[in-house]
């Protein structure tokens, strides 16, 4: 049950992970997502950039299940993502941080077309598309992510925001 206007808003963010809208969010999510983003950037799945990317999804994967699946059926719902996995990283959002950076470390690897360790704000945009994001806002968040305005993306910029997003409710 989601009480708070805290617990409402973090509680809109579950469909993110729920990939393929079924109602819970489970290892399939994190692999599709993994799909989706070799796809559109054409990497293949055996290539190193492919294993990386799907490596990082099953830890994030592993670590989210690790702190929201309190029956432990391998499925997490909209409640346990609420009261399990939100509940426990509002106060440490550093923690979830953790739990996504080896996932969000290959994502950028899969969309940096250079190799400079960084995705341009376009790539990011994309990477943010093929996750789901709508376009616009894809854009919109992709260019707020370039905090010193070099028209990259970089692994510090990406987590905190990402751990930020999941964890507090604006």
């Amino acid at each position: 049950m989601v009480n708070s206007e805290y617990e409402r808003r973090i509680a809109a963010r579950f469909s993110i992970f729920d990939q393929d809208g079924n109602g819970y969010i489970d290892r399939s999510d994190f692999s599709g997502a993994a799909k989706a983003l070799l796809a559109e950037f054409g990497v293949a799945a055996r290539s190193d950039r492919g294993q990386a990317l799907y490596g990082g999804a099953e830890a994030l994967w592993q670590g989210l299940a690790g702190i929201a699946d309190r029956d432990g059926d391998q499925r997490i719902t909209r409640e346990e993502f609420v009261t399990g996995a939100v509940k426990r990283l509002r106060d440490r959002p550093e923690r979830f941080a953790e739990i996504a950076r080896p996932f969000l470390h290959a994502a950028l690897f899969v969309a940096d077309a250079d190799g400079d360790g960084s995705a341009t704000v376009e790539e990011t945009a994309r990477l943010l598309t093929a996750l789901g994001v709508p376009g616009d806002t894809a854009r919109e968040v992709a260019g707020g992510l370039d905090a010193d305005g070099d028209g990259k993306v970089g692994e510090a910029e990406i987590v905190p925001a990402f751990a930020q997003y999941f964890t507090v409710p604006e």
